[in-house]
């Protein structure tokens, strides 16, 4: 499974530091083990079900609980059916880097 997480912390951080409530939701993607890309717009991981699910929740969690007033996650997914190649994210961007 891929995933897409953007999470949106209201305010995005802090006066001392300007995105003080989302560096911990990326923190806990860097720790997680799993392929991933950190973008401009958002962060793309790629694991079993189960690994994608419960990372996307505490990556959520992580800019909640960094202080942010409110917190809006942006998720896509992509599964492949059983017994097809899944995706990966070098599958779908690699014809393109350079």
């Amino acid at each position: 499974m891929i995933a897409e997480i953007q999470c949106l912390p209201n305010p995005t951080g802090n006066a001392d530091n300007k995105y003080a409530h989302i560096e911990p939701a990326i923190a806990v993607v860097e720790g997680c083990g799993l392929t991933y890309e950190v973008d401009a717009l958002g962060t793309t991981v790629e694991g079993t079900p189960d690994e994608i699910w419960a990372l996307l929740r505490a990556v959520h969690e992580a800019a909640v609980n960094a202080g942010a007033e409110s917190v809006v996650s942006v998720i896509k997914l992509a599964e492949a059916a059983p017994g097809r190649e899944p995706s990966t994210i070098e599958s779908l961007t690699g014809k393109f880097r350079a």
